[in-house]
């Protein structure tokens, strides 16, 4: 017989669970259902927005959107095409019914779990296909599948190891490559982060500036000394590369920030002569507040170990 089992609804950034059905088989079939839930949870940010994972008797769809994922357990012999309009209905009904700034800044699991009574209604029809009263739309999520089939995730590529999924290397349609070693997620960006990200920039411009009047100066007067023009630029390159810091993930990353400083650092007492006071605190004290976001901004770690 096939029939949906379970439904769950999943914030893509980090896989704290929302809302989730409540009548969980405990058979050993579903327990094992239940570790594909956790782990595929973890690595929604880097899969494509549809994707299917068969286990077996059992297969796994979902779909994200607006950074939230709807997730669901059926059997294998579950129409596809039913499955995914299943989930186009959770979400559509969510973002109806809650405000997106609410889902992003949940702290609490299953925050939204009254959302359980409308995916219990829906189950219930689905599981009933002889009352369901969507065949245009039924229709239309047939001809999106066939245009754009949902990535099959295959059991080989699902393995986990210290706690986190590992992908291999595949090709999905329409989205290029997930890699086997996919960039590091940074943690969500704060203002203050913000704002040491756009003096950084500030700064950089300030040193560029200066540069180009220095060689100005310099084919105006043999005299001048070209090494201030080189100390204007490394400034720039400096503040440049730790806004590059900020928003991408890097080996080394908090070194590479200190190291970052200490360059901006030289490169004000070497101007030291051209720079007032004032100029000179503004510039370290920028460097040393952007080094501070860089290593307050750390990789995304692993997902709590909900129960979903």
């Amino acid at each position: 017989m096939s029939m949906i089992f379970s439904a769950s609804v999943v914030r893509v950034r980090d896989g704290l669970p929302l809302s989730a059905s409540t009548d969980y088989d405990q058979s050993m079939g579903m327990q094992e259902c239940r570790k594909y839930f956790k782990m595929l949870s973890r690595k929604l940010s880097q899969l494509p927005d549809r994707c299917t994972l068969k286990t077996g008797q059992y297969n796994i769809n979902f779909i994200s959107s607006l950074g939230v994922s709807y997730m669901m357990l059926c059997t294998e012999n579950y129409p596809s095409v039913l499955a995914f309009c299943f989930l186009d209905e959770l979400q559509k009904e969510f973002i109806t019914t809650y405000n997106m700034m609410k889902t992003n800044t949940a702290v609490r699991p299953y925050c939204f779990i009254e959302f359980d009574n409308f995916i219990q209604r829906t189950k219930q029809r689905y599981n009933n296909t002889r009352s369901l009263s969507t065949k245009m739309n039924l229709a239309d999520m047939q001809t999106e599948i066939k245009l754009r089939p949902p990535y099959q995730i295959s059991m080989s590529e699902l393995g986990s190891a210290n706690g986190f999924v590992h992908l291999s290397v595949v090709e999905y349609k329409g989205t290029g490559k997930i890699s086997a070693a996919p960039h590091q997620r940074l943690e969500p960006v704060t203002l203050p982060g913000v704002v040491s990200f756009v003096l950084s920039l500030l700064c950089g411009a300030l040193n560029l500036i200066r540069g180009f009047h220095a060689i100005e100066s310099l084919l105006q007067n043999e005299g001048e000394d070209f090494s201030y023009a080189i100390a204007f630029f490394l400034g720039t390159a400096a503040c440049l590369y730790q806004c590059y810091l900020f928003v991408y993930y890097t080996g080394w990353r908090n070194a590479k920030s200190f190291l970052t400083f200490g360059l901006i650092c030289l490169c004000n007492m070497y101007l030291y002569e051209l720079r007032n006071l004032w100029q000179l605190f503004f510039h370290v004290t920028v460097g040393a507040f952007s080094t501070l976001q860089i290593r307050l901004r750390q990789p995304q770690g692993k997902s709590p170990d909900y129960n979903v």
